[in-house]
C-alpha cells in the first residue's frame, strides 16, 4: 500500500499497521497475544498477523489499562475475565462503543493530517 494511503475503517491491519497506529512496538502486541486470549489476530500463511477493528480497539484498551491506568499485566487479565464472563451487564454494548470512539478518533487524526 503506498504511504499516506488510508484503509477503510473495517479493513484488517497487518501488525505493523497497528504497531504504527499505536506506538506499540510489534514484539509488545505478540508478547499480548500470549497473555490475553481475547486477543486473537486472524492468522494466515505464514502466520502472517491481521488485526480486524475489534482486535484494535482491544489493543488499545490494553495500552490504556497498563501504560496510562496503572494495571498490572495479572490486573488487565483480571479485568477482561470479568468482563466476558457477565454479557448481560452492558459490556458488549460498551465494547461497542469504544471501538466506535477509536474509529472516529482516527478519523478525526487522520482528517487533521491532510489539512
Amino acid at each position: 500500500m503506498p504511504p499516506g494511503t488510508v484503509k477503510a475503517d473495517g479493513a484488517f491491519r497487518t501488525i505493523g499497521e497497528v504497531s504504527a497506529e499505536t506506538g506499540l512496538p510489534q514484539h509488545i502486541l505478540r508478547y499480548w497475544e500470549t497473555r490475553f486470549p481475547q486477543l486473537r489476530p486472524v492468522t494466515r500463511a505464514g502466520n502472517r498477523r491481521y488485526y480486524r477493528p475489534e482486535d484494535v480497539a482491544l489493543v488499545r484498551r490494553i495500552d490504556d489499562l497498563l501504560n496510562r491506568k496503572g494495571y498490572t499485566v495479572r490486573g488487565v487479565q483480571q479485568l477482561l475475565l470479568t468482563e466476558t464472563a457477565a454479557p448481560d451487564d452492558g459490556d458488549a454494548g460498551t465494547a461497542a462503543l469504544i471501538a466506535i470512539r477509536n474509529r472516529l478518533a482516527q478519523a478525526l487524526r487522520t482528517d487533521e493530517r491532510a489539512d
